[in-house]
């Protein structure tokens, strides 16, 4: 379980926001094994810039950078995205921070020192927070996002078709073998899908997945390596 929490991060970007260098520099590095990609910032003006260029997927920002705060950067960023996830870090455990941070749709409010143990909790919770539905796991370090209809394994990553998507959603949430015409139904609506058509769709396929994870069952169908028959 928790093996398959590490694994949906790699599909995900985080901006991480502190203005103290050793805490940044650890922080990040931990997060650079864990996320697809990872920015930092000293200041809320970088990270605002970063934030805009990149739109990360989950933001950790610290309350106090000198006179600038955290809860203000995360202020301006809800005013028009209530999407990206949040995680705050803070030595403060003051109920007026604590309060207005619960304004901003936190996934979490760590307080510091930031321990392993309390980061991955949070981070396991921006995981959470997200549609259970969305993230897949294919093996042991490659993910599909269905949300941006996107393989990856950190190195490589490929964008899916619509029909290739729909698929590959079919094939992990049945578990089981889908037929020929299973797929031809998922995949075609009014159109007929040709034997020559179904043998390229698949092929094509396969190039976007990890090696052998896609197998057929002659004369039945298809199923993924994980599904035991």
């Amino acid at each position: 379980m928790k093996n398959n929490f590490l694994n949906k991060l790699n599909a995900f970007t985080v901006l991480y926001v502190e203005d103290e260098d050793g805490i940044r520099n650890n922080i990040e590095e931990i997060l650079s094994h864990l996320f697809k990609e990872v920015y930092s910032a000293s200041n809320v003006t970088d990270a605002n810039s970063l934030y805009l260029q990149h739109k990360p997927d989950l933001i950790i920002t610290d309350i106090r950078m000198g006179n600038e705060t955290g809860i203000d950067f995360i202020k301006n960023i809800r005013q028009t995205d209530l999407k990206t996830r949040v995680i705050i870090t803070s030595a403060y455990t003051d109920l007026d921070y604590l309060l207005k941070a619960t304004e901003l749709y936190l996934v979490k409010y760590i307080v510091k020192p930031i321990t392993n143990e309390k980061l991955m909790d949070a981070l396991e919770s921006f995981v959470n927070s997200y549609d259970e539905n969305k993230i897949y796991v294919l093996d042991e370090s490659w993910v599909f996002d269905s949300r941006k209809s996107l393989v990856s394994n950190g190195e490589f990553e490929a964008i899916l078709t619509k029909k290739e998507a729909i698929f590959l959603k079919l094939l992990i949430t049945k578990n089981r073998i889908i037929t020929y015409e299973e797929l031809e139904n998922a995949i075609c609506e009014d159109t007929v899908l040709t034997p020559n058509a179904m043998r390229l769709f698949i092929k094509n396929l396969r190039k976007k997945l990890p090696d052998n994870f896609l197998k057929n069952m002659q004369g039945v169908g298809y199923y993924c390596k994980n599904k035991s028959i």
